[in-house]
């Protein structure tokens, strides 16, 4: 029986290799595991929207992943084809203001070549097929492709195995929700179409909506709702031809060349009522399911495995208390509750019919011309809006102008340069940025301490001085008379602080041992 390691990852999918990868480079002995062979050959998910890559950056994979793709600058909603309002996802104020169309293989791909130079690889072909818990230790059982069992005893297991989940199985996990059992037909194909390459489109209709993301090298995605009559098998091998006729009843100016990959698949809206099962933790797919309306499936699941990893390194190097580990339910529950309801909303929407149909089409054509409207539609759909300002985590009040507060993600600077010099400047741990007109004390706590002043002359207590001679930073942080900011090691704010006040910073960090 083998128990070194102190976590065990069960998947590999985008979530999974998140998990382990950022497990393993805060020094945590992890192995990750995966029953399929070979990595998916299969486009899946293929939307990776603004808040990710801000958490890909951090990683160190974003440019990588980004040279991979298509960069959508809009989402555009049509009834039929009547434009009824752009999205424009270029006006994000994000490092990316963009969502990035690129195959799931290729975001495998790149944390995969991530993972491995961290001196880690999948174990392929291995099953969990057996799981329980003792005290301080889960017992698994893992069934290898030369069929022996292996019976290994972890500290940790994260669940990232998708809708269709063993471990939430075995932890006795129920997704609760709508099982309405929405059925697509999707296609990965090479298309001719009418529309622009740099934008997402979903086309509204009452026979439901049909999803169209255009790709490189004349591909695209294309998704479309259908109805089969109760009780009618899922055609699980669908034909170019019959996802053709779908297009041309509702949509019209795509015309679909050569399937790559087909299939249809069946959703629901639904989430366990718990992410948390003792040493057990569920993320991405395996807590909650939902409608592909908006692209935020994968992207949520990477980011609820970029917020429990860190909080389970803290715990495992004996950095943080047990308590750390029940703020990742608490903050990335409602998130997964929030977007639920969104896709929820937005497929309702889309199948509406007589007058309703009407008066959804004059409302989204007169909101669209309400600049503010399609900016707020912009910022739910990139995720940048997500916050946590309830969290246990987020300490104290933000002194008086500040334009951050605790729970909000450290925010882009405006400036690229000054940005990408600020956040290049973080490690994988806890960062202290103190914003200052000059030279000020350190704050004196733990955590890389990051002081922006008008010189980048060395300073004690300080492990990076940043010259900002325009005071950019201070008055997009709203700290014009210098103030600190906690930076968590997901890039979300855990205080803002004036630079006087000595007790909030500690405060964090006595938060986080509890």
């Amino acid at each position: 029986m083998t128990t070194t390691p102190a976590v065990l990852v069960v998947g590999a999918g985008p979530v999974g290799l998140v998990a382990a990868a950022e497990l393993a480079r805060r020094g945590v002995p992890v192995r990750i595991v995966d029953k399929l062979a070979l990595p998916t050959d299969e486009s899946r998910a293929i939307a990776v929207h603004a808040r990710s890559l801000d958490m890909l950056a951090r990683m160190g994979v974003a440019d990588a992943l980004i040279a991979t793709g298509v960069k959508a600058n809009s989402m555009q909603l049509y009834s039929g084809r009547d434009r009824l309002v752009r999205v424009p996802l270029d006006s994000v104020d994000a490092a990316y203001p963009f969502s990035l169309n690129t195959p799931q293989t290729e975001t495998e791909r790149v944390l995969g070549e991530h993972l491995a130079s961290l001196g880690l690889t999948v174990e392929r072909g291995v099953e969990l097929t057996a799981l329980s818990q003792d005290g301080d230790t889960v017992h698994t059982s893992l069934h290898h492709p030369d069929g022996t069992v292996e019976e290994f005893d972890v500290a940790w297991v994260v669940g990232a195995d998708g809708a269709h989940s063993t471990v939430r199985h075995l932890v006795g996990g129920k997704l609760e929700g709508t099982f309405v059992g929405e059925r697509f037909l999707l296609g990965d194909v090479e298309v001719e179409h009418d529309y622009d390459d740099d934008s997402m489109y979903t086309f509204f209709s009452p026979d439901g909506p049909v999803l169209f993301m255009p790709m490189r090298n004349g591909r695209a995605r294309v998704m479309a709702e259908v109805h089969d009559a109760p009780g009618t098998p899922m055609n699980m091998h669908p034909t170019i031809a019959e996802l053709q006729s779908v297009i041309d009843a509702r949509v019209g100016g795509i015309r679909l060349i050569r399937p790559h990959w087909m299939t249809s698949f069946e959703l629901h809206h639904a989430q366990v009522s718990r992410y948390r099962w003792g040493r057990v933790f569920l993320v991405g797919d395996t807590a909650h399911i939902h409608s592909p309306a908006g692209g935020q499936g994968m992207n949520t699941g990477m980011q609820d495995a970029f917020n429990l990893a860190w909080k389970l390194a803290a715990v495992c190097t004996g950095q943080g208390g047990d308590a750390l580990l029940d703020t990742y339910q608490a903050e990335r529950y409602p998130v997964a509750k929030n977007m639920i309801e969104f896709t929820e909303r937005l497929s309702k929407a889309g199948t509406l019919t007589g007058p309703a149909q009407h008066i959804r089409n004059a409302v989204l054509k007169a909101l669209s011309h309400v600049g503010a409207v399609p900016r707020l539609m912009a910022h739910v759909t990139a995720e940048v809006n997500i916050a946590y300002p309830e969290s246990a985590l987020s300490i104290g009040r933000a002194p008086r102008g500040a334009r951050i507060a605790a729970g909000q993600h450290f925010p882009f600077l405006g400036d690229e340069d000054l940005n990408k010099h600020v956040t290049s400047s973080w490690g994988a741990g806890h960062t202290v940025v103190t914003v200052a007109a000059g030279h000020t004390p350190g704050a004196g706590t733990a955590g890389q301490q990051v002081l922006i002043a008008d010189t980048d002359t060395p300073v004690p207590g300080y492990d990076v001085v940043i010259a900002d001679p325009q005071r950019i930073a201070a008055h997009r942080l709203g700290l014009t008379d210098g103030g600190r900011v906690v930076v968590r090691p997901d890039t979300y704010i855990g205080a803002v602080t004036a630079l006087d006040d000595a007790q909030t910073v500690p405060e964090f960090f006595s938060a986080i041992t509890r």
